[in-house]
C-alpha cells in the first residue's frame, strides 16, 4: 500500500525484500539470506577469521569472503546448510499446512534459536 509522507511516497514491505524487488525466485533468496545471517552470527559468535571458517567448512578463503559479502551466487540451499552443520549447528526445518484463507505466498524463514 502506497503512503505519501512529506511528498514521498512509501511503500509498505511486503516482509520479503526480494518480492519486493520484482525478483522471481523471492522466497529461495530470502531463505538464502536468511541462512548466510546465521553463518555471519556464527562465526562472529566464535571470533573466527575467514581463512579459520575456511578451513572447519571446506571451502576456499575467497569463497567464504564471497558468503559473508552476501554473494548468493554458488551456494545453493542444501550447501549453506551444510555449512552450518559444519559450523557445529543443528538445522531444523518445519513444514506447515497454509490456511487456505490465507492469499499471501509461501513463506519461507529462518531464524535462531537459542540453547539453554
Amino acid at each position: 500500500m502506497a503512503k505519501q509522507s512529506k511528498g514521498i511516497e512509501v511503500i509498505e514491505s511486503s516482509g520479503n525484500v526480494f518480492a519486493d524487488l520484482g525478483l522471481d525466485d523471492a522466497s529461495e533468496l530470502k531463505a538464502k539470506s536468511g541462512l548466510i545471517f546465521e553463518i555471519r552470527r556464527v562465526i562472529e559468535e566464535r571470533g573466527l577469521t575467514q581463512a579459520q571458517t575456511a578451513e572447519l567448512i571446506g571451502l576456499d578463503q575467497p569463497k567464504v569472503s564471497n558468503l559473508l559479502s552476501g554473494k548468493l551466487t554458488g551456494f545453493s540451499t542444501d550447501r549453506l546448510l551444510r555449512i552450518l552443520n559444519a559450523l557445529g549447528q543443528d538445522v531444523e526445518i518445519t513444514v506447515r499446512i497454509k490456511p487456505a484463507t490465507e492469499r499471501r505466498d509461501p513463506t519461507i524463514i529462518v531464524g535462531h534459536i537459542a540453547s539453554a
